[in-house]
């Protein structure tokens, strides 16, 4: 079986994607890329009836390589995100509820916190095309240039990260930062960071990576 630790780890995490309150449904879709190949998600199907062999591998042109069940509409969404990022090894899009309602009235996620300097910075909302389409794939590369997470407007979130525990853990972050966003706007204007102490964070967060790798 192709890329079959990669698609034993998607198991576990689309299986966290309902309790962690991240989708409802079969919404939402995971992938993890190795060189030229690409595991993902089924297309509306019961992450509780997941299991590796139905896990797709598909190549980077979207064709099907293994596959019993029909990869995820999104392929070319996770496929724009490999293309545009070469550091992505894993690619986590759902619908969060605090995010994807903060994606229907910003057009941005502003710096209200230092930890969205993991995100690259403030977060743009990607405007909104039909799920599926090459529009929404463009759209989605554009919104993260510089920016590991993103918000689709009327639609959710995508992240991506070195490994999808890193994708997963900014699609957290992202759905937390949102959920404080709109919190923090109920009770006024929220105070913002500026960009030069974001990337002091970003720096720090980054040596801190390099000295926890370096211990392993």
């Amino acid at each position: 079986m192709l890329l079959g630790p990669e698609r034993g780890q998607i198991v576990r995490y689309a299986q966290r994607l309902r309790p962690d309150g991240l989708v409802v449904l079969t919404a939402g879709n995971i992938s993890v890329r190795r060189d030229d190949l690409v595991a993902v998600t089924p297309g509306s199907f019961d992450y509780d009836e997941l299991t590796p062999e139905r896990i797709c591998v598909i190549e980077r042109d979207g064709s099907a390589v293994e596959a019993l069940l029909a990869p995820s509409s999104e392929v070319p969404m996770h496929l724009a995100v490999y293309d545009a990022a070469p550091a992505a090894c894993a690619v986590v899009h759902t619908h969060a509820p605090f995010s994807t309602a903060l994606s229907t009235v910003v057009e941005e996620l502003p710096a209200l916190h230092y930890l969205i300097a993991d995100l690259g910075g403030p977060v743009r909302v990607a405007p909104y095309a039909t799920f599926g389409s090459e529009a929404l794939a463009e759209n989605v590369a554009r919104a993260l240039d510089g920016r590991t997470a993103a918000l689709l407007g009327n639609h959710g979130t995508i992240a991506y990260g070195r490994t999808l525990e890193q994708a997963y853990s900014r699609t957290v972050l992202l759905e937390w930062l949102s959920a404080l966003y709109l919190r923090s706007s109920l009770l006024g204007e929220p105070r913002l960071l500026p960009a030069t102490e974001i990337d002091r964070v970003a720096q720090r967060l980054d040596a801190g990576r390099a000295a926890a790798a370096a211990a392993l």
